[in-house]
């Protein structure tokens, strides 16, 4: 066994977890076909037809998927010493002693945690970056980790995100800063967590901190922890006070640092909006779930009924609204699933709207109060959940831009229900470009601000796709919450035809037109993922060596 698979996630720093997750062995792809001989048959005759992609794309929906990302010791870079930076004028200075003195006349600052070796080119790289970005006041890269048997592992990080590396320090091992910045610290840094520290308060007050999609350094697992619990939470309490919210809760449990932002009195009325055309089998436990499994003391619930004809389904509306369990809207027509939340948005009485298929379920009471304290933040837009399919497997993670076809895929589908995901992102709250309306939060206010889901361009596909971008562009962030988790039986209620077919096609080329620049990359997915399967599982092919990367 090699030092990668033999490692235990105890002894490996929180965000590289995800490292050394159980792979997916021969035995459970075996009896998955085994189980659906129609999928096995797909996969082969794919296969045959020379249409390998597809072929792969139905086997790990069919058996579920792992991270394989592990590089062998011959893709090992290059390395240059620190002194390559002193030729481009950047003063290389230990975290530990960075003050507004230590840059000299050295323009930028480079923190280069201990243990790290700069990789060739960096130097040049941070150089040409700072010289041609005037905005730019700090900038982080990527970097491999080297494990015992020399096999490297790539730390591909995301776009600046305060939630996420708070969450979980995604900071360094490489952070230049132009020297200005260090000249307005007017406290010392965090002893044990100068980077993190230094990147949050470039952010909090209004500085551009970039991430560069370039490997900057290359380390031992071993000198690739982060800072240590209590220096992160010093650093994060005191951006808290920095931003005015003193009053939130921090803590560190097995790594993850969680916020618990306080609500207010009374706690704000949630209407929570489920559409349904009979299919009582899913509708009956998914309203149970909402009113037995969710524990939010003010929330309206409205059953949008698109002309559902069932004598069981008509008795269980009225029983609902005989026990004030629920509130019918009618919604008759063709299936509209974005007007048909639009009409019930509009008779909702909630500060907030809670947007919930009928194929969910809640089996975790707190769901609901996890995400409504996130939507209640001036500065968010849509909330999204994670979701888990009938087999227990991840569903919905966020949805990645660019993916699955040039379009759009639910990040980390098809990994084990329990996985971290890749740098933690299945454990701690962060930014993502959207979030499915199978289980969305977002404040009734900012949805109307939007003009809500677009029923005309996007009446079944893409509307809650839609609907986060538009609230990016308004100058909201659009966020997953792991902590906040529910089963999804994915398009149960769902029928294809010709004329479905039809109208999706008509909604991608809308999704394309409008959003075409964004599908090119998706801001928050790094480039040197493969874009075709399910996210975050393999490299891009050719990476590291493509183009020269731009900052974001």
């Amino acid at each position: 066994m090699t030092d990668h698979e033999t490692s235990s996630s105890d002894t490996v720093p929180t965000a590289l977890r995800f490292a050394f997750a159980p792979k997916l062995g021969l035995l459970p792809i075996v009896t998955a076909f085994l189980r659906n001989p129609r999928g096995a048959c797909a996969i082969t005759w794919a296969r045959l037809a020379g249409k390998r992609l597809r072929a792969r794309q139905k086997c790990v929906a069919l058996a579920g998927i792992d991270h394989r990302l592990w590089l062998p010791s011959s893709a090992k870079p290059a390395s240059e010493p620190a002194s390559a930076l002193a030729a481009h004028d950047i003063a290389d200075v230990a975290a530990g002693a960075l003050d507004c003195s230590t840059s000299g006349h050295a323009a930028i600052v480079a923190l280069l945690a201990p243990g790290h070796t700069l990789v060739a080119g960096a130097a040049d790289a941070i150089a040409t970056i700072f010289s041609e970005n005037a905005e730019l006041q700090a900038l982080y890269g990527d970097a491999l980790v080297e494990g015992g048997d020399g096999r490297l592992l790539p730390i591909l990080r995301p776009a600046f995100d305060a939630d996420f590396f708070r969450g979980l320090d995604l900071a360094g091992p490489v952070v230049a800063v132009r020297a200005v910045c260090i000249a307005g610290i007017e406290h010392a840094l965090v002893p044990g967590a100068e980077a993190l520290d230094l990147l949050l308060r470039i952010d909090a007050g209004g500085g551009a901190v970039r991430h560069l999609p370039r490997l900057l350094s290359i380390a031992p697992l071993a000198r690739s922890h982060g800072p240590n619990d209590e220096a992160r939470l010093e650093a994060v309490r005191a951006d808290f006070d920095r931003r005015g919210e003193g009053n939130a809760q921090i803590a560190i449990d097995e790594g993850i640092l969680t916020v618990t932002r306080p609500l207010p009195e009374p706690c704000p009325g949630v209407s929570l909006i489920v559409p349904t055309r009979d299919r009582l089998d899913l509708l009956r436990p998914c309203i149970a779930s909402l009113v037995e499994r969710t524990d939010w003391p003010a929330k309206d619930i409205l059953i949008c009924d698109n002309g559902s004809r069932e004598p069981e389904t008509l008795a269980y509306f009225r029983e609902c609204e005989a026990r004030g369990i629920a509130r019918i809207v009618p919604c008759p027509g063709p299936f509209d699933f974005a007007g048909m939340n639009n009409r019930a948005a509009e008779a909702a009485r909630g500060r907030l709207l809670a947007f919930v298929n009928n194929d969910v379920e809640a089996f975790e009471p707190g769901w609901l109060e996890r995400m409504v304290r996130e939507a209640l933040r001036p500065e968010i837009g849509a909330v999204g959940a994670k979701l888990l399919d009938g087999e227990g497997r991840i569903q919905h993670g966020g949805v990645v831009l660019g993916t699955g076809g040039g379009l759009v895929t639910h990040g980390h589908r098809h990994f084990a229900g329990d996985a971290p995901g890749y740098l933690g992102a299945l454990l701690a709250t962060h930014r993502v470009s959207a979030v499915t309306a199978a289980c969305l939060v977002v404040e009734t206010k900012k949805f109307r601000a939007v003009g809500g889901f677009d029923a005309e361009r996007f009446s079944v596909d893409f509307n809650d796709v839609d609907l986060c971008l538009r609230l990016n562009a308004a100058g909201y962030r659009t966020l997953l919450v792991p902590s906040a988790v529910l089963h999804h039986r994915e398009s149960a209620s769902r029928v294809r035809s010709p004329e479905a077919e039809v109208r999706h096609r008509r909604e991608v080329a809308n999704l394309q037109k409008r959003w075409g620049s964004l599908l090119v990359q998706d801001p928050h997915y790094h480039p040197g993922f493969d874009p075709d399967l399910s996210t975050h599982a393999r490299l891009r092919r050719g990476w590291p060596d493509l183009e020269p990367a731009k900052p974001r």
